[in-house]
């Protein structure tokens, strides 16, 4: 088996409020409807294993883009949201924080009675993914959420993350059954993380000879060489900059929504009706459901869709967020009924802003895109946990 990353963010407490909440579930079960009717079940599973789409995915939905909270409050919408479509769908979600992940073992033995799934085998793949992370690798994070996601064809993939006191920050680690073949012998693709001196990974192929002499080897403390592939390492600053953002891209997508009328298309003709700024969010919404893996190298610039709950980059704009999800759910609906050219439409959105990208020199100040955000953000119903945005005053305007 092949762990497909690790993600290491600032260490955020606090909670979702409701009226997010709901919305994000309304948005995960959205995209996870277009992905699998556009690339099946499972490639939603190997969507989620991947840190980098996850952390996109959570900005997207209006989430801290950066903070440990995305993993536990987008895989708690995405339970509530799916689960009582499982059987349509053919996914299924276990387990969740705290006691929630101690429920994963009884969770998977229902699901393969009603699937004919091998419910020990995937129980015992559960408990040994959280073991490997929590216990075989050594790294100063222990486990406190563990989220086992499957499908009905038997594959699954694994989002769980560890707390470290002694640095305040979580590391989310990312699992997908594809490519099974051990879980003691070298079943990591990349272990990343900010460097806090040795660290004992008895999972390492290398670790062979010490595995058999568990209890000596352990005592020395060995040092093991971990490879840096699918690194992801959020800052610690909480609001949005612009270097943590491809501004070529960002650009296309404001360029594509506010300056370039989608009349101005022909393949945008059947989102009419949409204003720029759901056009903004849209784009970004359908990137995150058609956009290939090198699109997700800076999770940040999905926050631009819904913004977030802590207000940056700016306030969520509900209204904006409701016609999103409106949008994209009336495009399942038809497309169920055989009529898929919204559908179509949509999935041709992120293209046009990419190809947009090959000749767009960006050239508006970033901290003005974000200042305008907020200062229009009262006209989309924007909300933060602190409340609605409200009008600007004069004395406001003038420093715009």
């Amino acid at each position: 088996m092949k762990r497909s990353g690790s993600a290491d963010m600032p260490l955020h407490y606090g909670y979702v409020p409701q009226w997010l909440a709901e919305r994000m579930a309304k948005l995960g079960l959205a995209v996870v409807e277009n992905i699998v009717l556009d690339y099946g079940k499972d490639e939603v599973l190997r969507r989620l294993s991947d840190p980098f789409w996850f952390q996109s995915l959570g900005a997207v939905m209006g989430m801290d883009w950066h903070s440990s909270g995305i993993t536990t409050s987008v895989m708690g919408a995405l339970k509530r949201a799916i689960n009582p479509h499982s059987r349509e769908l053919g996914i299924y979600i276990c387990g969740g924080k705290g006691k929630h992940s101690k429920q994963t073992p009884a969770e998977l033995m229902k699901i393969s009675e009603s699937t004919g799934l091998d419910g020990n085998y995937l129980v015992k793949c559960s408990k040994l993914s959280a073991k490997v992370d929590n216990t075989a690798i050594q790294d100063g994070f222990q486990l406190y959420t563990h989220n086992f996601i499957l499908s009905d064809t038997g594959k699954w993939a694994v989002v769980q993350q560890g707390m470290s006191d002694a640095s305040s920050t979580a590391r989310r680690y990312h699992w997908h059954s594809e490519q099974l073949t051990s879980f003691v012998d070298d079943p990591h693709t990349s272990i990343y993380g900010k460097n806090t001196g040795l660290i004992l990974n008895m999972a390492d192929k290398q670790a062979g000879g010490s595995r058999n002499g568990v209890m000596q080897i352990a005592a020395e403390n060995p040092e093991t060489m971990i490879r840096e592939i699918g690194k992801l390492v959020m800052p610690n600053h909480h609001e949005v900059k612009a270097k943590d953002v491809d501004l070529k891209r960002l650009g296309a997508v404001l360029w594509l929504a506010h300056e370039k009328q989608p009349a101005d298309f022909e393949e945008l003709l059947l989102l009419q009706g949409l204003g720029p700024r759901t056009l903004q969010s849209l784009a970004l919404v359908s990137e995150v459901i058609h956009g290939t893996p090198s699109r997700f190298k800076d999770p940040a610039r999905f926050s631009f869709a819904h913004g977030g709950k802590d207000g940056h980059p700016f306030p969520v704009p509900v209204n904006v967020y409701d016609e999103t999800i409106g949008t994209l759910q009336n495009a399942v609906y038809k497309a169920k009924m055989g009529l898929s050219e919204k559908n179509e439409a949509i999935k041709r959105l992120h293209k046009i802003a990419e190809n947009a990208e090959k000749d767009f020199t960006p050239n508006a100040n970033f901290d003005q895109v974000i200042a305008k955000e907020r200062e229009d953000s009262w006209k989309y119903g924007g909300r933060t946990v602190m409340g609605k945005a409200k009008p600007p005053t004069q004395q406001q305007l003038k420093l715009f």
